[in-house]
């Protein structure tokens, strides 16, 4: 507890000189007040969840009028479940995921929301020191392995319509590898990657942090690439719920979402926080790792397993000046166009109709203004990917028709 007060007092002097006018930029108790006020915000055992956590840990919410209670979920498929029958509140959760449950494709069709993005990059792709032994270390020495010395080769993701699952697939179609016929994919939580790949269950793994560094750490896996360098600054997870919470609790979403940003800013404000955060975040309540397993990758110190060392730019971020946390409609319909690519979807959907309902734009304006926050104007952006290729949202079903490898119709 005295480590948890030393944070919380740094916090609080710390978050004070971060925007003028934060500090009294607190919910009005009359027609602002939170209509629920203790919400509960599952979480998965991955650095990612930092800012959710920190939120709590360091008092945030409480500004707001909120208590933010973290609870910590062994599977996505059990967040899915907690969410849509109103166990959990709110989420930390996969983009994909509240995209595939609205669409009915994973999981019971019901209507969601995401109020905002929590973080951008710091995922990786994980291959094992076999692989790496016989050559493959990145995406074109894999597919020339799988090529040259024939078996049956595994993959693992964290759930089928999530984003992990979709930067594999993404990769490996990169490199001319077919996911749904030159390899077998399956499900697994983040936190059991590891110990999955320890006693050779999968070749491959697609998880956040730190399981992609913990793999390096027990010597039995390698980085092949990270996702920031499929997609620079791509969307990782969302705070995400359930339509109806958010018609009921408007005033609620508003504050968890004000705290969660405010937390995200206080992480990313200095090197000194990220520290703290990841002390914080490693705890048995949260991560359950050890310290070393996060601290270096949150502040963009990369290894590969292989003598490879490097500082990456582009590390996990969790405000840069809030272009992380808006929910562009465009990261929604990128996901839509990769679930139709890979079948999950049968046909095209009105991608830009789906995120115009999923995402909680205006509700996400009005927390970021309240914080002074600055917010784009444009709800789409451009972005290229590994391969090349642009995504603007201007024609998703060009786009998502036009990759070469996809999904054989059946």
């Amino acid at each position: 507890m005295s480590r948890r007060h030393l944070i919380k007092a740094a916090a609080a002097t710390g978050a004070a000189s971060l925007v003028p006018g934060l500090q009294s930029a607190v919910y009005a108790a009359g027609s602002d007040k939170p209509e629920k006020e203790e919400v509960r915000i599952g979480f998965i055992p991955l650095t990612d969840c930092a800012s959710v956590v920190m939120a709590s840990v360091l008092g945030f919410d409480k500004k707001y009028g909120v208590k933010i209670v973290p609870t910590k979920e062994a599977s996505w498929a059990g967040v899915r479940d907690k969410l849509v029958n109103g166990e959990l509140d709110m989420a930390h959760v996969l983009w994909g995921l509240i995209y595939g449950v609205h669409l009915g494709v994973s999981g019971p069709k019901k209507d969601m929301a995401i109020l905002m993005n929590l973080n951008h990059n710091g995922q990786a792709i994980t291959l094992s020191k076999k692989l790496a032994d016989k050559g493959a270390v990145d995406g074109p020495s894999l597919a020339k392995l799988m090529q040259t010395d024939k078996r049956d080769y595994t993959f693992a993701q964290t759930f089928p319509t999530g984003t992990h699952a979709m930067w594999l697939y993404y990769w490996l179609a990169t490199y001319g590898i077919n996911p749904m016929k030159d390899a077998k994919v399956i499900t697994v939580p983040p936190p059991q990657m590891v110990a999955n790949m320890r006693v050779g269950n999968m070749d491959g793994y697609c998880v956040g942090e730190p399981w992609g560094h913990r793999a390096i750490m027990d010597g039995i896996g390698i980085t092949g690439v990270t996702t920031q360098d499929i997609w620079k600054d791509h969307p990782e997870k969302s705070l995400g719920t359930t339509a109806d919470f958010v018609k009921k609790n408007p005033n609620t979403c508003r504050a968890v979402m004000m705290a969660i940003l405010e937390a995200g800013q206080w992480i990313d404000a200095s090197l000194q926080n990220k520290l703290k955060m990841a002390e914080t975040v490693a705890d048995k309540s949260y991560v359950n790792t050890g310290v070393d397993a996060i601290n270096q990758r949150i502040l963009g110190r990369y290894q590969n397993g292989l003598g490879k060392t490097w500082d990456d730019p582009n590390h996990m971020k969790f405000f840069n000046d809030g272009v992380v946390n808006f929910p562009y409609l465009s990261d929604g319909m990128w996901f839509l166009t990769q679930h139709k690519r890979w079948g999950l979807i049968k046909e095209h959907p009105d991608y830009l109709a789906v995120a115009k309902q999923i995402n909680q734009i205006d509700l996400y304006r009005q927390a970021a203004s309240a914080l002074k926050v600055s917010v784009p104007k444009d709800p789409m952006r451009t972005s290229k990917l590994v391969d090349g290729t642009v995504w603007d949202g201007k024609d998703p079903k060009k786009y998502a028709d036009s990759f070469a490898i996809k999904a054989i119709p059946a």
